[in-house]
């Protein structure tokens, strides 16, 4: 007898984890849209928008900007696939988990990895970087804007330069912060990105948006004619060339997560940059003040802390997982557990796109002041 199960139909959540946020309601319409061929006109066009879109939400011209297929971790892997060649230097800069992540991935394509690492939840300064470049020059210096797992948000000042007068290419780990927080590549001077779509943009996850500006193209370009990237599907040059005018086939895009993508950052253009990124500015710090009248404290502090992710320090004595448990059962709130150093002793709030709203603040203090009562 064939396997026999009910139809569909998930619990409603929701999602104030670090990720997948909420979907948008427009989002989810567009993703019933009838599927096109992916050579077929009218979906190549659509692509030809979504880069558009993507482009103003970087805040960047780059002629290469477009979503891989995959979640934020296949964006990180085409980055570094592409502009690292094996024995190429990276200097790795890690204060959590994800840039642990940048290391472990840059290791893997054989590159030659020297990091610089800070307690979980602090930020790097640009004398840090250069002083580092000194002692051991790299082609490539990663950071991680937004870091999900601690809560910290990098500056950036000053860090372009930096990395430029060593000669090197700067990438930056944008998966928390595209379409939350600021981020203006071409102004900044960052040279290469990755991101997601589960996050800020409001989208399910499933495509990693990338941003390639002309200095990092050129080095993908001329990399050694022998040493093709170590990623066949995530080649930048072979995906340019399906995105590109000369639609060269190269593998088969999701048409609904397009759609999808499409209609999340349609939303992003329709609010407006400076807008969004004062919703999220203004719903956090609701939540921050909430936090303040329970007595419950922010694991990072306020100058260095991001909008779209809190981690909120567990109480002493508290059983943090149960209390998660009892969110999502009694009350039917996702919120996200510490990973690594911060296991048990913080959970991580994400106010990110759709789910960046105040009425949400307000029932999950409402619920967490219950259960911890």
């Amino acid at each position: 007898m064939p396997p026999s199960y009910p139809e569909l139909n998930p619990s409603t959540r929701l999602l104030l984890g670090p990720g997948p946020s909420a979907v948008h309601p427009r989002v989810l319409r567009a993703m019933s849209t009838p599927l096109l061929g992916y050579m077929d006109p009218e979906f190549l066009t659509l692509l030809d928008e979504t880069q558009a879109l993507l482009r103003y939400v970087f805040q960047t011209s780059n002629a290469l900007t477009l979503p891989v297929s995959g979640t934020g971790m296949a964006g990180m892997e085409a980055i570094l696939a592409n502009l690292l060649e094996p024995d190429d230097k990276i200097l790795v800069c890690a204060a959590g988990y994800f840039g642990n992540r940048l290391e472990e991935v840059a290791l893997r394509h054989g590159a030659a990895v020297t990091k610089i690492e800070k307690p979980w939840g602090e930020v790097f300064a640009p004398q840090e970087i250069d002083a580092a470049l000194k002692q051991s020059p790299a082609k490539v210096v990663a950071l991680v804007h937004a870091e999900t797992s601690t809560g910290a948000l990098q500056p950036l000042e000053g860090m372009a330069e930096v990395v430029h007068r060593h000669g090197a290419l700067l990438v930056l780990d944008t998966v928390t912060s595209l379409g939350g927080v600021p981020l203006k590549l071409d102004e900044w001077g960052v040279d290469a990105t990755y991101s997601g779509t589960q996050k800020c943009l409001g989208c399910p996850p499933g495509l990693a948006p990338v941003s390639v500006s002309d200095r990092a193209g050129a080095v993908i370009r001329n990399r050694n004619a022998s040493r093709k990237p170590s990623a066949w599907y995530f080649d930048l040059e072979l995906l340019a060339k399906y995105y590109g005018p000369e639609r060269v086939y190269h593998h088969t895009v999701s048409g609904t997560l397009i759609y999808a993508l499409r209609e999340g950052a349609r939303l992003v253009a329709e609010e407006g940059l400076e807008q969004r990124w004062a919703r999220h500015r203004a719903n956090a710090e609701y939540l921050w003040d909430g936090l303040k009248e329970m007595d419950l404290t922010p694991f990072v502090p306020l100058a260095q802390r991001l909008p779209t992710l809190t981690t909120v320090r567990v109480p002493e004595g508290v059983d943090e997982a149960k209390v998660r448990g009892r969110l999502r059962d009694e009350y039917g709130i996702e919120i996200g557990a510490g990973l690594g150093p911060l296991k048990g002793q913080v959970w991580r709030v994400g106010l990110m796109g759709y789910s960046s709203r105040k009425e949400n603040v307000t029932l999950l203090l409402g619920a967490l002041g219950e259960i911890l009562k």
